[in-house]
């Protein structure tokens, strides 16, 4: 098998073992923490105290994925503007997150630190990005032949995707159940950039495939 051929596979199977990585140390971290109340606790909170490295290297985790996923898109991805522009701010992504990963938040009860305030602009351009680029990304599904079969799929996710951080931002306020929220717009998000590191080996291989005969 070729380098390139070999790069088709590895990327987006790279990227699944890391965000696969992110979903179980954040799930781990339920169990270490169970102080750590879902309702009142973002999942940032669990980057702090004990076994908090787990935490921070779940972050690391996530953002090497979207980095991988960016690069694999920008070779085996939609090739129209929006399939660039939600490749683009993957890469976005990857540094916000490490960012997120270097500067732990301050816990609601804390007083506020410079750390902590540069953790929560990280934040914003995380989800931010994120989800502006899971709504190009579906968006230009459709209008690639490879990448149609996944169309529909791709824009259910982009609309379960835009209620969950929707209901996110309601609820940023003292006295709200922003960590349900929190954990249903990761849950939802964690869905997408799995399915996506599937579906780009797919199309990689038959790509590769293509060329090879």
């Amino acid at each position: 098998m070729e380098p390139g051929d070999q790069c088709a596979v590895a990327l987006p199977t790279a990227a699944t073992g890391f965000f696969s990585y992110f979903v179980f140390a954040l799930l781990l971290m339920h169990v270490l923490r169970p102080d750590y109340t879902v309702v009142d606790h973002m999942i940032s909170d669990y980057a702090v105290g004990p076994s908090g490295w787990l935490m921070t290297s779940a972050f690391l985790s996530i953002s090497g994925g979207c980095l991988v996923l960016a690069i694999s898109l920008f070779r085996y991805g939609p090739s129209s503007w929006l399939g660039r522009t939600g490749a683009t701010l993957l890469l976005i992504a990857f540094a916000g997150l490490i960012v997120t990963a270097i500067y732990p938040t301050d816990l609601e009860t804390a007083p506020s630190t410079r750390t902590g305030d540069i953790h929560t602009m990280s934040f914003m351009v995380n989800v931010l990005s994120l989800f502006a680029s899971t709504l190009c990304l579906a968006l230009s599904y459709g209008g690639s032949q490879d990448w149609r079969p996944y169309g529909m799929p791709a824009l259910i996710f982009a609309g379960l995707l835009a209620i969950a951080f929707l209901a996110q931002f309601l609820t940023l306020h003292r006295g709200a159940p922003y960590g349900i929220t929190n954990r249903l717009f990761v849950a939802v998000l964690m869905a997408w950039l799995i399915s996506n590191s599937l579906w780009l080996r797919t199309i990689a291989s038959a790509k590769v495939g293509r060329q090879a005969s």
